[in-house]
């Protein structure tokens, strides 16, 4: 596989090869490239100055887009360039078509080996990458753009998602030397057909994507921490370079965009008083559409067997953005805290280090902070604030719902269980949560009381005056069991050994692209997958009937 085409496929999930040589490494003639595994022969050839359309699981190959297709993408890259003939070859190219405006644009920067010190691993790929937010017009981004940082920029990979603010959507671009292609709109996420594939692997649900989102933003340079460049590295004499900020920027950026998307898709499917596709919505309820990622602020290298105990992320235990933020359910218990030399011991104990079988790069440790593990996203989380707030279900609902086997916030297949009672036909909006519930409680009512049908109808038995106070109660019950086990060395254990079963999890998730991304340890990867328990014991999953 070409350098060029082996580097874009790391950093991005949008495209797939099959064989032959890679997009843009033809000095001369037509591309004739496919756009994604399944395609055979006969891929027609992309034309110079030209933007096709190519929404995989949808359109087997490439086309032109027609006049009367391009007038109803309304967001910038379409109004700004194609309509206007103009077809940007590199980034900075398309940012200087951009008309001028305060502060813009936004640069950030992000590596998985970018924390790993360069002389000390000169022949590992750093895969360095731009992200790019413009606001055209207003103070929201319009356009997020991301590209290679470290390669040629007429070469390495150029992916843009634009908002359409007329039709409340992004539209998501990839320039294929020597045209564009459009590669579908946030509806095709959620359309059967195309759901899951090309970009929409990545962008499962429609909106832009910040796997990293919170402090201290693993891998992002950032007030916690820096992209280490070589003193020589020409990185550092690109002007883009010399624009970058810090993440935590970026962080209240993504937010407002999955928000902005959120709203209009909510405005959208229940228009006319009916919920179009109940189903698309509650899966981010009941089931893990995606993930984020957390760990802890603290450096992993920095730690000592003697130091203050480590608190392990809150979104490690249970939902905590949903339930404590979003519900405001009133917790009175800490962040569970780990003894620092449980965690030390056990780097060695569970053989942690960084690998890259691509490279041959391999080093002992752990990432660069500290317990890096999957969390529930804020996609899905928005979702569920929205639909309480809009009335489409209630809050006891969705604190229902989430308290069941609530102490695996992700990849609970309890919680999945519970969308084979979620509609799929259009459903009128008003009283939707309580058609949910009384299908669900009616199961109940057949099966065992520990049964995810029975532990929903028990919690939505609870007094309205109470429920709120009787789940805070289990929540803060459930986190003084964890810190109770995680100061003893099999407590700690079974916490590292469900914390590598749900890492595993998301590997298998297309969102996982980089090898660097999470620590890799001696625990078997046939080893079975595990879940807690609300006494805070860890056992392994049983198949649900």
């Amino acid at each position: 596989m070409p350098e060029e085409f082996s580097e874009r496929r790391r950093a991005t999930a949008w495209l797939r090869h099959t064989a032959g040589p890679s997009f843009e490494d033809r000095a001369e003639g037509p591309a004739e490239e496919h756009l994604d595994d399944d395609l055979g022969p006969g891929h027609p050839a992309l034309g110079p100055g030209r933007l096709y359309r190519r929404v995989s699981g949808v359109d087997r190959h490439a086309r032109e887009v027609t006049p009367q297709e391009l007038d109803t993408l309304g967001d910038p890259m379409a109004t700004l360039f194609f309509r206007r003939n103009a077809f940007p070859m590199s980034v900075q190219e398309l940012l200087d078509g951009l008309p001028a405006a305060p502060d813009q644009p936004k640069v950030y920067l992000v590596s998985e080996a970018g924390t790993i010190p360069p002389d000390a691993a000169p022949h590992l790929r750093r895969d360095i990458r731009f992200a790019i937010t413009y606001a055209v017009q207003g103070n929201e981004a319009d356009l997020l753009i991301s590209t290679g940082a470290n390669s040629d920029p007429r070469t390495t990979f150029l992916q843009v998602a634009s908002w359409d603010e007329h039709n409340e959507v992004f539209n998501y671009y990839m320039r294929v030397t020597p045209s564009w292609v459009w590669t579908g709109s946030s509806w095709d996420a959620l359309a059967a057909p195309s759901r899951g594939k090309g970009c929409f692997d990545s962008h499962i649900n429609g909106s832009v994507v910040m796997k990293e989102l919170k402090q201290p933003w693993l891998n992002w340079q950032s007030q916690s921490a820096a992209v280490q460049l070589a003193a020589d590295d020409p990185l550092r004499e690109d002007p883009l370079y010399r624009r970058v900020i810090g993440a935590e920027n970026l962080e209240s950026t993504v937010r407002s965009q999955i928000n902005r998307w959120t709203r209009g898709r909510l405005r959208a499917v229940t228009d006319g008083g009916t919920v179009q596709h109940p189903d698309h919505l509650l899966r981010q309820l009941f089931t893990t559409t995606t993930i984020n990622l957390t760990s802890t602020a603290t450096q992993s290298a920095a730690v000592r067997p003697d130091d203050d105990p480590l608190h392990l992320p809150m979104g490690f235990w249970l939902n905590n953005d949903a339930l404590l933020d979003d519900l405001e359910l009133e917790v009175d218990a800490a962040v569970p805290a780990a003894p620092a030399a449980l965690y030390t011991d056990g780097l060695d104990r569970f053989g942690f280090r960084l690998e890259e079988k691509a490279s041959g790069f391999s080093r002992p440790g752990d990432t660069f902070f500290a317990f890096v593990v999957p969390e529930a996203a804020l996609e899905d989380n928005a979702v569920i604030r929205a639909l309480w707030q809009q009335g489409l279900i209630t809050p006891k609902f969705a604190a229902a719902a989430l308290m069941v086997d609530f102490p695996n916030p992700v990849f609970s297949a309890d919680r999945a269980r519970l969308m084979r009672y979620v509609p799929t036909g259009a459903t009128a909006a008003t009283g939707l949560g309580d058609l949910i519930a009384e299908r669900i409680v009616a199961a109940a009512g057949q099966l065992p009381a520990d049964s995810p049908e029975g532990q929903f109808a028990a919690h939505w038995s609870r007094p309205e005056g109470t429920w709120r106070a009787d789940f805070a109660q289990r929540l803060t019950a459930y986190l003084e069991h964890v810190q109770q086990r995680i100061t003893t060395a099999d407590g700690f254990d079974d916490y590292v050994r469900l914390a590598e079963s749900r890492r595993r999890q998301f590997k298998a998730m297309k969102l996982h692209e980089f090898e660097l991304t999470l620590p890799v340890t001696n625990i078997p990867e046939t080893a079975p997958t595990l879940r807690m328990r609300e006494d805070a014991t860890v056992t392994a999953l049983t198949a649900q009937p």
